[in-house]
């Protein structure tokens, strides 16, 4: 056993050299075992234009040579002060005028309620606490996004408070209607993600309109968590860029520095950023790496090299492909039942029978095949980095294909 105690890993699988990674670069991460795999996870929805883009890098290191540590705690710098202007200019300036740090998704996310209920709490509306998620979201597993992530993952264990929490089905409007007409005036915020990272399903666009309707009706803020979905994962740069009307909060992380820093942001509406403004009012949210040098400098190469890659053209055109590809793995595996998602977001879904607590050998099987696959809800989520070519979309499908077999063979229980 080593010193390292890793996140959500099984003690039983801990130290071991085929789970230790080495080095990575472009679409492939090396282990202590020697050998090299095929990421179709993009390194946990993180590296969307793939490893060791020189571009990024360069811009981290000269940001450390340059400025260190400089915080936006009591302070501003000025590559805080860039950062946000570029996100706010991708995310549409028209719309959005103000953009808060953070480290994570998860930390985020408490950002996002404390914001939403200060909010209300400016405008005499201080009742408003109550935060409404989707039931199967993921939101971190911070304390506050932990609480509000829509599955059970044991929040009660570690005494979680959800009571100013409620949670509904994602794409039944009657159920949050339901909701909001027995509680819509305590609601702060409804906070969704386009795509549910668990079960890689797209929020409908009925689901959405009825969402934005409810928001005229009730006046909580709807926010996009966009930690999954963000910087081209879905088909465009943001996936709530596809919605009627925008949200009024969105929520970017992972691709935000292709997983070169601990970073996030909180990407604020116009009238919401007025509403503090106007009341010389202040966020009591702060975090000590929270829009430092490194990680400004490093959202700015990414948004630099997204350009430069035309990552966003290209993850249409990938999408395309996977489209035929998964719609063939259907069609001709009898473990395979279905397909979800968006974009470059997608889970294989198994066969009725197939036992949920197999999964994880699945992705062994995968593994060994020489592709690493995310374990998802009913089967295996695919999250290629946006710059895959079409000869390493061939090696991916043929290592699914090799490992579902090898997993045929393994379990001759599991009926076609």
């Amino acid at each position: 056993m080593t010193a390292l105690w890793p996140s959500l890993l099984a003690p039983g699988m801990q130290g071991r050299d085929e789970l230790c990674a080495v080095s990575a670069d472009g679409v492939r991460v090396r282990f202590a075992d020697g050998r090299e795999l095929l990421d179709a996870s993009s390194g946990l929805w993180n590296t969307n234009l793939g490893y060791g883009n020189r571009a990024i890098a360069r811009a981290a290191a000269e940001a450390l040579e340059k400025a260190s540590y400089l915080s936006v705690f009591r302070y501003e710098n000025v590559y805080a002060r860039q950062a946000a202007q570029a996100l706010v200019e991708v995310c549409g300036a028209d719309h959005y005028g103000r953009v808060l740090f953070s480290t994570s998704g998860g930390a985020a996310n408490d950002m996002v309620m404390k914001l939403a209920r200060q909010y209300h709490a400016i405008r005499g509306a201080g009742r408003r606490k109550l935060i409404v998620g989707l039931r199967g979201g993921y939101h971190g597993l911070t304390f506050g996004g932990f609480a509000l992530t829509g599955e059970d993952l044991g929040q009660q264990v570690y005494g979680v408070d959800q009571r100013l929490v409620r949670h509904v089905a994602p794409n039944d409007p009657a159920e949050i209607a339901a909701l909001l007409r027995r509680q819509g005036d305590q609601v702060a915020a409804v906070v969704v993600e386009p795509v549910l990272g668990t079960g890689a399903v797209p929020l409908t666009d009925e689901y959405l309109s009825a969402l934005l309707e409810l928001r005229d009706e009730y006046g909580f803020l709807l926010v996009a968590d966009e930690v999954a979905t963000g910087f081209g994962r879905t088909g465009t740069y943001f996936a709530s860029q596809t919605w009627r009307r925008p949200p009024d909060l969105l929520i970017a992380s992972k691709g935000l520095t292709n997983g070169t820093s601990a970073a996030a942001a909180v990407v604020v509406s116009r009238p919401v950023a007025a509403t503090f403004h106007d009341a010389g009012a202040v966020l009591s949210h702060a975090e000590t790496q929270a829009g430092t040098p490194v990680a400004c400098a490093t959202i700015l190469a990414t948004i630099s090299e997204m350009r430069r890659l035309e990552a966003v053209a290209r993850a249409s055109r990938l999408s395309a492909l996977l489209d035929i590809e998964l719609d063939t793995l259907v069609a001709e595996h009898p473990l395979v039942d279905a397909t979800t998602g968006a974009g470059c977001f997608r889970s294989v879904r198994l066969v009725a029978s197939f036992p949920q607590a197999h999964v994880p050998q699945l992705t062994a099987a995968i593994r060994a095949a020489g592709a690493i696959v995310h374990p998802g809800l009913n089967g295996i989520q695919l999250i290629p980095a946006l710059t895959y070519t079409r000869a390493e979309l061939d090696e991916l499908m043929t290592a699914i294909r090799a490992g579902l077999d090898a997993y045929s063979t393994a379990h001759q229980e599991i009926p076609a």
